[in-house]
């Protein structure tokens, strides 16, 4: 419901090497191959890189990503898809995405937006309220939960204020140039009610 926004309004056409930082089993590396970019993916579970070798589409390495294996201004682009909230550094990983680009080149995320991560629907229907349900300025640990299909998954990570996301950009020596407060639409009935409420922010940063 989101992925296209984020493919079609922030990142750029392929000019030169890519590398995504949190590259999971690789879809979003095999999105951006699709779409013509050369990409090195990075992710510091051994199993899920793995998984992304075997379904293949770019190469894959196992790395922290605070403390990438590449050197300086290899990339043209870097990619951090719903990653910058779950590495244990998130300001170090920030700073090594502007390390690895090009002068000029861009630094692409999406992340839980941060008031997603402060608050909760009080119930399931559509036009539910939203509660605040801890201090927005707070870095606290977060450990939600979600079943679906008899499916239980675990979501782990940490909140984080948009000053926090910027502060760690501007360090990094880039500027923020978009951000983006992506709206679902023609979804089904249970995500209607993220019109209202953004679930993720979207942003795009050009090293200087």
């Amino acid at each position: 419901y989101y992925r296209d926004s984020f493919f079609d309004r922030l990142v750029p056409d392929p000019q030169g090497p890519c590398v995504e930082i949190g590259c999971g089993e690789g879809r979003v590396a095999r999105d951006l191959v699709a779409r013509g970019h050369q990409v090195a993916g990075i992710d510091s579970s051994l199993g899920l890189v793995r998984s992304a070798r075997d379904a293949g589409g770019a190469a894959f390495v196992l790395a922290d990503g605070a403390c990438l294996p590449f050197p300086d201004a290899a990339f043209h682009l870097a990619i951090a898809y719903n990653s910058l909230q779950v590495v244990a550094d998130m300001a170090g990983t920030v700073k090594e995405a502007g390390r690895v680009l090009v002068r000029g080149g861009a630094f692409c995320a999406v992340v839980s937006h941060p008031l997603a991560d402060v608050g909760r629907f009080v119930d399931d229907s559509p036009d539910a309220a939203f509660a605040v349900r801890a201090d927005y300025f707070a870095n606290r640990r977060v450990e939600d939960r979600v079943e679906r299909a008899g499916l239980e998954m675990a979501f782990r990570g940490w909140t984080y204020s948009l000053e926090d996301y910027a502060v760690a950009v501007e360090e990094a020596g880039m500027v923020i140039e978009a951000l983006r407060e992506p709206r679902p639409s023609g979804v089904e009935r249970r995500y209607q009610r993220w019109a209202r409420v953004p679930m993720f922010l979207m942003f795009r940063a050009t090293k200087r």
